[in-house]
């Protein structure tokens, strides 16, 4: 099993959502999962926000799920000198069990993106920037890109992102 994992944080509270998935072009969750967090704190100003990292842990020990792979939005590296992001730490956490893989729409405010991380899964559009931790970059990179979806974004991505946003009911 694999899964994309997403928060969306909203006033006080925040709502994470994991998407199940055994195939890498699967056009359909096989279950969806989500944990609603009543209170968030300010992020500490400076530092890495790294708020949402005890919120995905919990939702993979209460529900269970030992996933040998997870789709971030977000970064697991911020940089390409290895700068630790949310899913890297989440990869630490989880002892290494698990591959990361991060997909961003967008390079990180005030870090170079080589080319070597951006993948294009449309013509004529920005790419997405994929870090990983736990497998190659080359094959983190074409699992993104084997992933379901006709447009820039895969499928299940952005359904994690409606799940996690409360637009759909996990």
């Amino acid at each position: 099993m694999k899964l994309v994992m997403d928060v969306h944080i909203s006033g006080d509270g925040a709502r994470v959502a994991a998407v199940a998935f055994d195939d890498w072009a699967a056009a359909e969750a096989t279950r969806h999962h989500s944990l609603a967090v009543a209170h968030v704190e300010k992020p500490a100003k400076g530092e890495l926000d790294l708020r949402a990292l005890p919120w995905l842990i919990r939702l993979l020990e209460a529900e269970r799920l030992q996933p040998e792979a997870i789709v971030l939005d977000g970064f697991v590296h911020l940089d390409a000198q290895d700068t630790p992001g949310l899913g890297r730490r989440l990869f630490d956490a989880l002892a290494g069990r698990t591959t990361v893989i991060g997909v961003s729409k967008s390079a990180f405010k005030g870090a170079d993106t080589p080319d070597q991380f951006c993948v294009f899964r449309e013509d004529e559009t920005p790419p997405l920037v994929v870090t990983c931790a736990g497998v190659d970059l080359g094959a983190a990179k074409a699992r993104v890109r084997m992933m379901h979806g006709r447009k820039r974004v895969p499928t299940l991505m952005k359904l994690a992102a409606r799940i996690a946003k409360g637009s759909i009911d996990a």
